[in-house]
């Protein structure tokens, strides 16, 4: 059998009986096209450790369109697909390359970008809360920092999904696992506030509201997307004089940087985030050596 007979049962696979999200099987499927693209469609059979060789190779000095390499956290997400794949080659008892013959590379994480409390005070100054627009950028803002979101889990939110007087809604994250989503008393007034100022009682929570982008062909308002969000938030930072990146993950960083640094564990900031493993968690205790160095000064005594 050849890898394109086999990868739609595949994907279905992992979208059924793994639970895996719908957007991790088109990342699969893009990485795996990849691997066809390289090898052809060959018979599963004939994958072999030399060909996995030449394909870490191919990967290492591809090329897109716009001559741009792959990140190593890109080639390894390759890896990982086909280790995937080979795995459920395995578990189907067809013959193959053992899945435990790809070595994953180790890679360097990125530094966390997080943002001081006086550049949020900055960013939060920004958008014109005298506008409709204003005012939903400005609950979008907060709904990030305050609840730790993930871009893709706020711009699906509904009306219905929020719960103004208690402060806290539910969440479907990555794998389809829900979770908890508590906000801060000024999250719920601006996100009361844009809610007020909008006339219509559609169920998005957050909709596009200039010009042409306004409406759908169905004559639907279209919900705001992850792109949207993106260049807002963006723009927002520019406005405050911010001069790092910033991005509506670099707000949930933020959130979760401020919750260890003021002494919150980490396994509560791990379900807090809906990380499935306690490691990716472990990221923000870079935080703590500001603090380790304060109480360090403040109690450390050299003996003369």
């Amino acid at each position: 059998m050849t890898i394109l007979e086999l990868l739609t049962d595949f994907l279905e696979y992992l979208e059924i009986e793994k639970n895996r999200a719908q957007k991790t099987s088109e990342n699969y499927h893009l990485y795996l096209m990849r691997f066809v693209e390289f090898a052809d469609d060959i018979e599963v059979s004939k994958i072999n450790d030399e060909l996995i060789r030449r394909y870490r190779l191919w990967l290492a000095r591809y090329t897109n369109e716009h001559q741009e390499q792959l990140s190593k956290m890109t080639q390894t997400y390759h890896l990982i697909a086909l280790r995937h794949f080979l795995r459920y080659l395995t578990k189907r008892n067809i013959a193959s390359l053992s899945p435990d013959k790809i070595e994953l590379p180790s890679v360097k994480r990125k530094q966390v970008t997080f943002l001081e409390d006086e550049e949020l005070s900055r960013l939060f100054a920004q958008p014109d809360a005298e506008t409709i627009a204003g005012k939903r950028d400005l609950a979008i803002l907060h709904l990030l920092y305050s609840g730790g979101l993930r871009v893709s889990e706020l711009v699906n939110l509904n009306r219905g999904h929020i719960n103004l007087k208690r402060r806290e809604f539910m969440v479907r994250g990555k794998g389809q696992k829900d979770r908890p989503i508590f906000i801060s008393p000024e999250a719920a007034t601006h996100l009361q506030a844009y809610l007020s100022a909008r006339e219509d009682t559609l169920q998005p929570l957050f909709l596009r509201l200039a010009g042409s982008e306004r409406v759908d062909q169905s004559g639907d308002f279209k919900r705001l997307t992850t792109r949207s969000v993106q260049r807002l938030v963006s723009h927002y930072a520019k406005l405050a004089g911010i001069t790092k990146k910033v991005s509506p993950h670099t707000l949930r960083h933020s959130f979760a940087t401020g919750l260890v640094t003021r002494g919150a564990d980490l396994r509560s900031v791990q379900a807090m985030l809906g990380h499935s493993n306690i490691a990716t968690t472990q990221v923000y205790t870079h935080v703590t050596d500001p603090h380790l160095r304060k109480i360090h000064e403040t109690f450390h005594k050299e003996i003369e």
